[in-house]
């Protein structure tokens, strides 16, 4: 299984972000992590023998805490959890708020993989983002985690900002990649409800202030020729790898891996339910660990529906043999002619003889929410 561990703590609230985080007092971030290991320790003793092959701790922004309190949770996953020995050990860091001090606690607990959350290299649109940071100080923190020891690293990028152009989200491209990260993610701007980016530009593009959906759809299209162009593969509908770096806990995600969510409103998938952990911080901290939310058994319809609609954001698509072993019928069987069909449009292909994926094709991946959501039944 897979472990994820939910930092909800930043300096400061994003301007678009509708992620479950927010500023807090050090006594507070203190007390919850004090909370969080509690909650380790309790869910080691339900599933502490199942081998954890990556494990992920997001935010919010995780690098905000101390050294000494990231050392702390790691040291109470290592004694609570059974991890291979090549984990993949994911953590995301905000630029700015790394120190060396940190980076080696990091590496010294087994943190094998730096996430940064950059989102563009023009400063005058990390400041419309709300961003606590500029490009200069994420070249900082870059170059301090390589020189600390780390041979993983993600840079998170977003397109269709606010007065962005094709250019300068091409000028962020060819900039971040060319300092050789390992992994890049490259999302396009999604106006949530909620935020103050909502208020401000509403859900409707073309309004003047934000890029057109021309423009948001050419940078889509310059960010798979540049990247494959610098030495980045594509695998996965936003992601981008050099060889042998596609981030394996995400995989997992989308391969039907179980995975257990610890902290602040985690979400769980393990045993056939879903699941997640009480979002109120209030109530988080009076109350005992292990209370479940919203716990749903997944059916068999759920199960398969899920497995086409997660895994067709891989490249490389589903497996139509295992989805057979899975559920005992063809997969043509459970959805009778959408296959052939989703081939015709020039949606879909087939690959592999012994084993055959059903993949999205180029066209397929650009309105891919529309083939995905072909599988989902009323």
């Amino acid at each position: 299984m897979e472990l994820y561990i939910h930092i909800p703590f930043c300096a400061r609230k994003c301007a678009y972000c509708d992620f479950l985080s927010f500023p807090q007092t050090k006594e507070t971030m203190q007390n919850y992590v004090e909370k969080l290991i509690k909650e380790i320790r309790r869910a080691g003793k339900e599933y502490g023998e199942r081998p954890v092959s990556t494990i992920f701790i997001g935010g919010g922004t995780p690098s905000i805490l101390e050294a000494d309190q990231m050392t702390a949770i790691m040291q109470s996953v290592k004694e609570s959890f059974s991890i291979e020995e090549t984990a993949e050990i994911s953590m995301e860091a905000n630029p700015g708020t790394v120190t060396e001090e940190k980076l080696l606690a990091y590496k010294k607990s087994g943190i094998n993989r730096i996430s940064f959350g950059l989102q563009s290299a023009d400063n005058r649109e990390l400041q419309l983002l709300g961003r606590i940071h500029t490009y200069e100080e994420f070249l900082e923190s870059y170059q301090l985690a390589r020189a600390c020891g780390f041979d993983n690293i993600n840079v998170d990028l977003m397109s269709a900002l606010p007065g962005q152009t094709v250019e300068s989200w091409e000028d962020t491209l060819t900039r971040v990649a060319g300092l050789d990260p390992e992994h890049i993610s490259a999302y396009s701007l999604i106006i949530e409800e909620g935020t103050p980016f909502f208020d401000k530009y509403g859900e409707e593009r073309g309004n003047g202030l934000l890029p057109d959906e021309d423009a948001e759809r050419e940078m889509y299209h310059r960010t798979k020729a540049i990247l494959r162009e610098m030495g980045y593969e594509r695998y996965e509908i936003s992601n981008y790898a050099k060889a042998g770096k596609e981030c394996r806990h995400n995989i997992g995600y989308w391969t039907g891996i179980p995975y257990l969510g610890l902290g602040l409103g985690a979400s769980s998938y393990i045993d056939g339910y879903r699941f997640c952990n009480n979002s109120d911080l209030k109530a988080y901290l009076a109350n005992e660990p292990g209370e479940r939310f919203d716990e749903v058994l997944l059916t068999e319809q759920d199960l398969q529906e899920e497995y086409f609609f997660v895994g067709l954001r891989l490249v490389k698509g589903v497996s139509l043999n295992r989805f057979e072993e899975l559920f005992g019928v063809p997969a043509e069987t459970v959805y009778p002619g959408l296959l052939e069909k989703m081939i015709r449009d020039g949606g879909a292909e087939l690959h592999g003889k012994e084993d055959v994926f059903f993949h999205l094709t180029d066209f397929g991946m650009d309105v891919s929410n529309y083939f995905m959501s072909q599988f989902l039944q009323d």
